[in-house]
This record gives structure tokens, sequence and C-alpha cells, in this order.
């Protein structure tokens, strides 16, 4: 049998390739299923030479990996079929005789959204036993967070416990994923190829498009910083910023729902701070590194936020009585309390059986990390530019002012005209729907209207007719209600249906988006019965989780559902990818 592909001269957009991508790769592994009840596939076959290599993504991290894995895979004379678990149906996945899970972790150790209910199912004691299986699992996350990697370890062991043989043992990466992912990569393919009884022989793929500055993090682009307009009022308690950055000649293509990654630079506030408690110069060299420590503190490692190696150091070696406390009864929440606040010079003072070297301080250090915020603009109404709307963060502890690494950067030291290092990171997993009659309903308070606003301009510069409803809130209508003039005008022109807004702290009683969802929750579900996607964007921890109880709450009250169906009906949302997550 054939595998059906995509020439690369199909008319078809981005969009429309990786939804058709994904269709024929399903329909091609459901016929596989009604041939295997057929006729047994031949030894060495273009079945067996077949290796699904499915992903877990929230940002398009994992996603990326994977495409980077079938073309190792096509090098090894094996037939890469890419698609996330999400699409995978349980029984068809029984089915896999070779399979690459690449996955992220979302929060703290949870599934990315696209891969929540393909493991609902694979963790259910009626899941199909997989004897015929041979894996490998490549995680990606952060050892900021406990739960690192721990998406990739569930699925790990549950393909071990249904039976599935390892083909090469697991890798879990931390944030500087690219090159130990390339190099487990590289060792992996091999022992798939050998597994499958692969020729060898080299399958042809399309010629790659050439790497430009700003596509991918190890290659950035220096963008000019055209604009930095303070968004929320000089009364408002947040400061909440518009950036807009010049990409003319640059080549850089983006779309509404990607992300902009932007690669700070530490605060010299700090940097001297962190030299002056260690007794060093700025040009202290470091052994094995060709920068000096000032440059290393500035440029290279993360400061603000203490690495888990320096708190395991420091909690071996200090004689500080509430850390150690913390310590010793292993509470995560006690300790994330203990640290809010607190970064690496902190620890530096506080009381240690002995002084840190600086080689030994450098050892310990994370790389300085690039921030990811969701781009605000589409590039269908500003072509020569990308937008990002960003609250600055500031707060006083420990007798001193704390800055957010990046959202500082950008406000206050980043001068207009100046150009700070910024790429583009593709969201598929988050896009305005192919089909322009569609309605919209997005939830984003706070910054989380940044992707809605580009939606916006993308539905208006494309003339889609589709009805938009958007439901943004804040803590003050008259300090904090951004783009104010835009969302009106939307409103006025017909753009946006329906505008819903809450501010928490204009009454006596805090009202949020959730509360004005409940609300309206009629109309919300009657647009849902009509095709409605749902969209939301911002915190992660209470916002979203608050949203979601909210959204099932509508469907079982306004749809007379009981508590399974309502369930199950979310569940479909997400299935049919209406109910879509952009959150942090």
């Amino acid at each position: 049998m054939k595998i059906p592909y995509i020439p690369e001269d199909a008319p078809f957009n981005g969009e429309q390739k990786y939804w058709l991508a994904g269709f024929l790769a399903g329909l091609h592994s459901r016929l596989l299923v009604l041939e295997d009840k057929q006729t047994a596939p031949a030894a060495g076959g273009a079945t067996n030479t077949q290796l699904h290599i499915l992903f877990g993504s929230q940002t398009g991290n994992a996603e990326a990996l994977a495409q980077t894995a079938a073309k190792a895979a096509r090098a090894k004379g094996l037939v890469p079929v890419v698609q996330a678990l999400g699409e995978v149906d349980l029984d068809v996945f029984a089915t896999m005789r070779h399979v690459l899970i690449v996955t992220s972790t979302y929060g703290e150790g949870e599934m990315p959204d696209n891969a929540q209910l393909f493991w609902q199912a694979l963790s259910a004691s009626t899941a199909p036993r997989l004897e015929q299986m041979h894996f490998a699992i490549l995680a990606i996350g952060d050892t900021g967070y406990d739960g690192f990697c721990q998406a990739g370890k569930f699925f790990d062991m549950r393909l071990e416990q249904l039976g599935a043989k390892r083909v090469f043992d697991r890798i879990d990466c931390d944030i500087d994923f690219e090159e130990p992912s390339s190099a487990w990569i590289g060792d992996a393919m091999p022992q798939f190829a050998a597994s499958a009884g692969s020729s060898g022989t080299v399958l042809e793929s399309a010629p790659e498009a050439p790497v430009i500055p700003g596509s991918n993090k190890q290659n950035p682009y220096a963008a000019a910083l055209a604009t930095n307009k303070r968004l929320s009022g000089e009364s408002s308690a947040k400061d909440i910023r518009h950036f807009e950055f010049d990409l003319t000649d640059s080549g850089l293509k983006y779309e509404a729902g990607d992300a902009l990654g932007v690669i700070p630079v530490n605060d010299a506030e700090l940097v001297s701070l962190l030299l002056s408690e260690l007794k060093a110069d700025y040009e202290t060299p470091v052994p094995g590194f060709d920068r000096n420590l000032g440059d290393l503190l500035t440029y290279q490692f993360e400061i603000s936020e203490p690495s888990r190696k320096l708190i395991e150091w420091v909690g071996q070696h200090t004689a500080n009585q509430e850390l150690l406390h913390v310590l010793q009864h292993d509470d995560k929440d006690t300790l994330a309390n203990w640290l809010w606040g607190k970064d690496t010079l902190d620890l530096l003072q506080l009381e240690l059986k002995r002084t840190l070297s600086v080689p030994e301080l450098v050892a310990m250090l994370r790389p300085l990390q690039h921030r990811a915020y969701s781009i605000s603009s589409s590039s269908k109404t500003h072509p020569n530019q990308v937008h990002l709307t960003i609250a600055s963060v500031r707060y006083h502890s420990g007798g001193r002012e704390r800055k957010g690494v990046c959202s500082t950067y950008l406000a206050e030291r980043v001068r207009r005209g100046e150009k700070p290092a910024i790429f583009i990171s593709p969201n598929k997993a988050f896009r305005v729907p192919a089909n322009g009659n569609a309605p919209l309903i997005m939830v984003g308070p706070g910054t989380g209207i940044a992707p809605f606003r580009a939606f916006l301009q993308e539905r208006q510069s494309t003339g889609a007719e589709g009805k938009n409803w958007l439901f943004f809130g804040d803590q003050h209508q008259e300090h904090d209600y951004i783009y104010e003039d835009e969302l009106n005008g939307w409103q006025q022109s017909g753009l946006l249906t329906h505008l819903d807004l809450a501010f928490s702290r204009d009454q006596e009683e805090k009202i949020y988006v959730q509360n004005r969802m409940l609300e309206k929750g009629a109309e919300l579900y009657a647009w849902l019965q009509d095709g409605a996607y749902f969209y939301v964007c911002g915190d992660a921890s209470r916002m979203a989780k608050d949203v979601d109880a909210a959204l099932y709450e509508v469907v079982r009250q306004f749809g007379g559902l009981s508590s399974e169906r309502a369930a199950a009906y979310i569940d479909q949302l997400k299935k049919d990818k209406r109910y879509l997550r952009d959150v942090y």
C-alpha cells in the first residue's frame, strides 16, 4: 500500500497542509487495520518499516522535534507517519509496530492538552495489550518544575506495562533540549531501522527551505523595537505594555496564534550585587568558558530564579533553620512558598557553612532562557511588524525591588530602534479556523487578550463572516481596559458580535470572566451547538481551571446533560479541536 502524501506544490496553505497530513496519516493507519484483519503483512514489507512518530505538544516544541525525527527516520529508510497524540485512535494505536512518542510536560507533571484524552484511554484498565509494539520515548521538560518530564515517564511506564518492547532508553531533556535530543534521535533511529528490518535506503523528501534568522532559537533575528507604549493607566497596579518590532526585509513569517521568543539580558544591578557577594570583578575569568564572569551572569545564565541544584546545595550547607525545616518535610508547596520572591543572591546570602566558589556556582546555574509571548497581531494586517502585549513584573521582597527578567528588559532597557534578539515560535495547535464562517468564543482576561487581538485582526483582514465573542477582564475598567478603543471599534463595526467585560474590583463582589460565561450560558451553549470554537488564553493555575469548570457547568446546565454526558461533550470538543488553550 502506498503511503499517502501531499506534494510540495499542492495549492494549500500551511494550516491546510498540516490538517491534511494528519488526516491522510490517520486514514492510512485505519486502512492498515482493515488490511491486517485480512492478511498478515509480509516480513520487511512497507507496514513494517513505518515509524509512527506521535507528539504531545503544548507550545509547538515537541511537534517540531517530531518533524526532526521524521527527517532522521527517512534517512534510515523508515516511513515516518507524524501525528498528534490527540488524533490517534487507541484501536489503531494497538496495531502500530514501531512508535516514537515525543512529548512535553505541561504545568506540574501534566499531559499536554493534545495528549490528555489519549492518555486517559491508554491508562484505562480496558487498554489493549501491545506485545507487538516496539517503542521509544523522547521527553522534554523543565527541571525548574517538580514534575520534570513526567508525561514522558508516564508513557514509558505504561507502554512497558502493556507489553510493548523498548527499542531505546527514554531521554529526559531540560529546557535546552536541542543538542541532547538531536544526539538521541541520531542514536535511536538505527535501532528502529534494525528492529523494522529497514533496507536503509534513504527515502526521498522535499528539499528543506533555507533557515533564515529568527526562524528558531538557535538562529535569532535582531529586530528593531519600533514601539513601546504603556496600555494600562498610570493609577493601575499593573504596567501592561504594547510592543511593536520591525520585521521589514527579515523574511520572517508568522500566523495568528504563534508565539514570539525574546532572548533577554539580565539586569545589570542584580549582576553587580551577585559579583559583590562573590567578591569578584566583572572581568573575573571562569575556567572552561571563553567569557568572563560578568558576561556569563549577564547573558548566559539564569540568576533571578535559583536552580534546583543550587537549592539542594544550599540545603546541605546552610544553618538557616527555616529552610532546613522546609526541606526536611519534603513539601513541594511549602518549598515553593518559601522560594517565592527569592533569587540566586538571596540563597547565597543565607548563613552558609562554607563559601561557594565561582566555578561551583556557575556549574549549578541554568542557562538563560528565552521568554515566549503570544503574538498580538496578524501578519495579514501588519505584514512588516509583530506585536506583543506584556505585563511588566515588578515587586518588592527582602528589601529589594525585584523585576521580571524579560518583561522589564523590554520595558526599561531596550530603547526605540535597538534590536533585541527574537524568533518565531509556531503554535499550530492554536489557530484561527480555516472555515471563516465558524463562530469564535474567546476568553482572554488581562494579557490573555493578546492572541485574540491577532485573531480579530485576521478575521477582519480575510473578510471572515463568522460571529466573534470575546470575554475580557482585569481589575479596574478605568485603569486596566487595554485596547479599549480597538475593541469598541470592532464592536461598533460588527466584527465583535459580543464583548463581555469582567472587572473584578469595580464592585464589592469580585466578578471574573467565568462568571460572565455562566451569566450568558444559554447563548454560549447555543453557539457551541452551532459549531463555535472555544479558545482560552492566560493564567493556567487559576483562570484556565475556573473557565474550564464554568464551561462544563454551561454544557451541563443549558444542555440538560448529566455530569458524565457533559464531560463527554467537552471531550468531543477537544477531539474536534474546537476547545483550544494557550495557557501558561
